[in-house]
């Protein structure tokens, strides 16, 4: 018999394996004891751990009690995913298609939950499945607007992805007024024929009033706000300089024509940058503000900075990694300040080819605080300023030196989708004054070549050493993505052959061969959307869209957690205090940082792009019936959607409100044909719309076609690419 010592010992791996092995069909937790010669005064030891199996999803409790291994039945625990139809999919183990998840068969589900399904039949080629249970709730809150009813509250959730409303007994309303915005925390839910039970816990205000519109946001993701009192109490007492005496193994840059480029409204300066020509080619200086420096490892603030992750911008605010006395103050590389850094100093021949390079610990003073537009003035030949003058020479040398790097990095392949960047312009009161594309300057092209290097150093410097590190890694596209890309281009007349052994040099070729056509933007957009997500882990596999076999993120400390473990790291190989190459304890920090900030950087990309959505509503509401140029960035059963040039707004024109004909929906063309007209609505057309109607609150924008395309020859040929 197994006694309690060796059961309090065992993985949740080993139980499963006894398991495997002793029971060849579902079994009660008694039987299954005895099949395992628990012995009584273990049993209740043993139920515990099988009963903690089944909390984690890997085994499970049929009906009558008996328990089964879940590897081994028709059935899946995963994430689920829910769309705006209440369809949700769950990931399959055993092909890239996902399980389909009938609004009838989500039971108490809800968008985000860690669920078990039950593998059903097919639904035409898709598998389909039914939620047993929920495994674990997604904890979030709940952003939307509350209503009082003769009878009862409740609250319909913003996010159409949450396909209930949810019941507020009287005792958790929060005094909540009819159409407020709220803040919702669900309190019970077991039963699917009842609604979701919650408790409001903030009042936002009412929709339209200043500054809700991003506080629904920063709620509804779940974003960090104010740092706490402690918090800003020890960041306070460790945003002091040190004293010169205290650096004498630092290496002094104090003299060196080193300066900051960045926008022309920025706080926070964290990259600093030197360039010197010599006969061999040139030697590229990165200095990065020594964050790691202020922020011991362990410390409040430490502990802080990972929780948020990174720093997150939306329109008019930014909510910091770190309290602003350390990242606008001792931190940022503010000129005639000496500071702190983390320098790289790199060489390269006169091609662009990095032949050495070195890492270190130095003391530096910015001779010049520029902006974009200022550097990209001095290059387009005005006059330069008193800032400019002080580092002129050093910047024509940036020039080159940009120019040399950029062409060497896209021979290699890199690629480039230059797509548009919204500019989100606000007043005082929140409101959006100016909407449109933010500019990319040669000098923004300038700076993140150089920052480019250093992180590709730095990587490389570890590799070369043999060490475990945090890598920014970009897997290549799967095939079926890529396939699904190729299947898009043809149908625009453009041929992207499709193979196993894919490098990235093929897809940079591609983009080359497009640039310039009308849908050049769309195909960059279409591309991206079908390359995997660059995410940071232990696991060095290169960076497929960079075409890098090495890459790191270490050069925004202020803003980005990676980084700042990045410097830590290379703090001890430094000192010889990392011999412990593969010491667990390592590889689960390493291991635990890289997944956490994956998802912290997901969800605060995800909040900026809602973010920029409410601004373009907001914006676009006070042009209903204005006349704008677009293209169809997509097209589904009942309509298709425009994107709009310049703006980036993305609105919808309905098929329903197209009186002129009647229209067939091709799925496989992505397109919509007039039955009498022959009117053609395809993906990627150029199209003049008007808007119709704006609805703030659903965040929609309505469109209508008010110049038609002509219909297409079918017999013409269209150029192959």
């Amino acid at each position: 018999m197994f006694s309690l010592i060796i059961i309090m010992s065992l993985s949740s791996k080993e139980i499963l394996k006894f398991i495997k092995a002793k029971s060849a069909h579902p079994m009660k937790m008694k039987e299954l004891a005895k099949a395992l010669n628990i012995s009584k005064k273990d049993y209740s030891v043993f139920r515990n751990k099988v009963k903690s199996l089944i909390e984690q999803g890997e085994l499970v409790k049929l009906r009558r009690g008996k328990i089964a291994i879940i590897s081994e039945m028709d059935i899946i625990v995963d994430k689920i995913s829910i769309n705006r139809s209440g369809v949700g999919f769950v990931p399959s183990d055993k092909d890239d298609q996902d399980i389909l998840i009938p609004n009838t068969g989500l039971h108490t589900a809800l968008n985000g939950d860690k669920v078990m399904i039950r593998l059903g039949g097919y639904s035409g080629d898709r598998r389909t499945g039914t939620v047993i249970r929920v495994v674990d709730r997604l904890d979030r809150n709940i952003v939307g607007i509350f209503h009082r009813s003769r009878n009862f509250s409740y609250v319909v959730p913003d996010d159409r992805k949450l396909h209930r409303d949810i019941y507020i007994p009287d005792k958790f309303t929060q005094k909540a007024k009819e159409g407020e915005k709220v803040v919702v925390r669900l309190v019970d839910w077991d039963d699917p024929y009842l609604n979701p039970e919650g408790k409001i816990t903030e009042r936002l205000g009412f929709p339209g009033e200043p500054g809700v519109d991003l506080l629904t946001i920063i709620k509804s993701h779940n974003l960090p706000e104010k740092f706490t009192e402690d918090v800003i109490s020890e960041a306070t007492q460790l945003a002091v300089m040190p004293d010169r005496n205290k650096l004498a193994d630092r290496v002094d840059l104090i003299s060196d024509d080193i300066y900051t480029i960045d926008p022309a409204d920025a706080k926070d300066y964290d990259d600093a940058i030197s360039v010197k020509k010599n006969s061999n080619g040139y030697s590229l200086g990165v200095h990065i503000a020594d964050v790691s420096y202020f922020v011991p490892e362990g410390s409040l603030l430490d502990k802080e900075a990972l929780r948020r992750g990174n720093s997150v911008y939306l329109p008019g605010m930014v909510i910091p990694m770190l309290p602003e006395n350390l990242s606008n103050d001792i931190c940022s590389l503010r000129p005639n300040r000496i500071r702190l850094a983390h320098s790289v100093s790199i060489d390269f021949d006169k091609k662009g080819k990095m032949i050495r390079w070195k890492i270190f610990d130095s003391i530096i003073k910015s001779k010049a605080k520029l902006s974009y537009e200022e550097v990209q003035d001095f290059y387009n030949g005005k006059t330069a300023g008193k800032a400019i003058k002080r580092v002129e020479k050093n910047l024509k040398n940036a020039r080159e030196l940009a120019q040399v790097l950029n062409k060497r990095r896209f021979s290699k392949g890199s690629l480039d989708f230059d797509l548009p960047e919204v500019k989100v312009v606000l007043n005082k009161k929140g409101e959006v004054i100016e909407l449109g594309n933010r500019v990319r300057l040669e000098s923004h092209r300038l700076v993140e070549e150089f920052m480019l290097a250093a992180n590709k150093a730095v990587a490389r410097e570890v590799s070369k050493l043999g060490q475990q590190f945090l890598y920014r890694v970009h897997e290549k596209p799967s095939i079926e993505k890529a396939q699904e890309f190729s299947d898009m281009m043809k149908r625009l007349g453009y041929k992207f052959p499709v193979s196993p052994t894919m490098k990235p040099k093929q897809f940079a070729n591609f983009l080359n061969r497009i640039k310039g056509v009308p849908e050049e933007d769309f195909i960059n957009e279409l591309m991206l959307r079908s390359m995997q997500k660059a995410v940071y882990q232990r696991k060095n596999v290169g960076h497929f869209g960079l075409s890098f076999l090495h890459y790191s993120h270490f050069t925004s400390p202020i803003r980005r957690y990676p980084d700042l473990l990045v410097h830590r790291l290379l703090r001890k190989l430094k000192n010889g205090h990392y011999p412990i190459a593969y010491s667990k304890k390592v590889n689960f920090i390493i291991d635990s940082v890289g997944a956490h900030c994956s998802e912290t950087e997901r969800v605060a990309e995800s909040a900026e792009r809602d973010a920029i959505k409410v601004k373009q509503v907001s914006y676009m509401a006070k042009h209903v019936g204005e006349k704008f140029s677009g293209v169809i960035s997509g097209v589904i059963g009942y309509g298709f959607f425009v994107r709009l040039n310049n703006l980036g707004a993305e609105g919808m024109v309905r098929i329903s409100s197209l009186d002129n004909d009647y229209y067939n929906f091709d799925e496989k063309q992505y397109r919509f044909t007039g039955k009498r007209t022959g009117q053609i609505y395809r993906l990627g057309d150029k199209i003049e719309v008007k808007i119709l109607s704006v609805d703030k609150l659903r965040g929609e924008i309505n469109f209508a076609p008010i110049k038609s395309n002509s219909p297409r020859d079918k017999k013409k040929k269209r150029r192959k690419k």
